[in-house]
């Protein structure tokens, strides 16, 4: 009778476990869907296209005259090769109708955007590979989904301080909060 009395009190955990697993799968399920909401980007620009046509990052994202990064390609950029539509690539003409000849800014969503109180220079990092902190867009057809952060406004994408943390740490450079925020 004794052995009734113990597996009786083992049942009474078993609910709580199965609980807890229940709660942690929904996290995992539910939880991206709640936080984050799913967008696209305003034209569907093919990386790809353009690295078969031997450009690199740099073809495009430039530095500014005193040494920050300008990031996005302005139209004026882009209007050097699309004033008019010179691919078959639906997504060209929208590009060219909707913002090229109207110069009508192109609303791009920045999957690396950094919060206001990091200090980031892109040319205190030109000798590394865009690809060493960047996906490797040049085997993009199509963007990636844009992920925003219901509540900060933030991509998913942004890059985490963990990540440049490693890199300082891996490269001897200074981890001191001074070095990267105000």
């Amino acid at each position: 009778m004794e052995e009734k009395k113990q597996c009786k009190g083992c049942w009474g955990a078993l609910p709580f476990v199965i609980g807890f697993v229940a709660a942690v799968i929904a996290g995992w399920v539910l939880y991206p869907d709640l936080i984050y909401s799913k967008k696209t980007q305003p034209v569907n620009f093919s990386h790809k296209v353009h690295a078969e046509q031997g450009m690199v990052c740099a073809d495009c994202h430039t530095f500014r005259d005193d040494g920050s990064y300008a990031g996005i390609p302005t139209n004026e950029k882009c209007n050097e090769c699309h004033s008019d539509v010179v691919g078959t690539n639906p997504a060209e003409k929208v590009y060219v109708d909707k913002y090229g000849k109207t110069g009508k800014d192109v609303p791009w969503l920045i999957y690396q955007y950094q919060p206001d109180n990091v200090i980031f220079s892109h040319k205190a990092h030109e000798s590394l590979e865009c690809t060493s902190c960047h996906p490797d867009m040049a085997k993009n057809d199509v963007p990636p989904t844009y992920y925003q952060n219901k509540l900060s406004g933030y991509s998913k994408q942004t890059m985490r301080m963990w990540q440049c943390e490693r890199c300082h740490a891996e490269n001897g450079v200074s981890n001191a909060c001074h070095v990267c925020h105000k």
